[in-house]
């Protein structure tokens, strides 16, 4: 549970720093905001529930219904910092994704709201890393690469997992 609380820390930090982008297009949707509340709490020490699995999943279908790929983003973070208490433990490259998402989709906001300089995504993805710890390394060497793919968001989260696991 330590090492979970770890990851779930690290995924809501992440998602915390593009919730806005979502609640200023979408101020009367709670879903995202109440799934980092309920990541929140069990990053706090509260026991994970099914509060985390359903506002997750709240999150997603939020992500789901937004407009911009920045809203859709934020939410999707927001989705994964709740699903975060639920970690698989086995070594799927698909988990790898409820460790970085947050960060990588952080990340592809912060080029989009630079009107898609991609220098902003590196620069933040180098921040990222920074803030990893050494456990939440540990977790993710668990797991295989993060799975290939063609967006932006899913190259930047390449790009995180192996800064990551070559930083050790």
């Amino acid at each position: 549970m330590d090492e979970l609380r770890v990851v779930a820390r690290y995924v809501v930090e992440s998602a915390e720093e593009v919730l806005p982008v979502f609640e200023v297009a979408n101020p009367s949707d709670p879903r995202p905001r109440a799934a980092i509340d309920a990541a929140r709490e069990f990053v706090n020490g509260a026991r994970r529930t099914k509060l985390q699995r359903i506002t997750s999943l709240d999150a997603h279908r939020a992500a789901k219904e937004a407009a911009t790929e920045a809203e859709r983003l934020a939410a999707r973070a927001a989705g994964d910092a709740a699903s975060a208490a639920y970690l698989h433990p086995i070594a799927k490259a698909t988990q790898v994704g409820h460790i970085l998402r947050a960060a990588a989709s952080a990340a592809r906001v912060g080029e989009l709201n630079a009107d898609g300089d991609f220098a902003v995504g590196l620069r933040l993805i180098e921040k990222a890393r920074q803030r990893a710890t050494p456990v939440l390394i540990d977790v993710l060497n668990r797991y295989p690469l993060a799975p290939a793919g063609k967006s932006r968001a899913a190259q930047l989260m390449t790009i995180l997992d192996t800064s990551l696991r070559t930083s050790r």
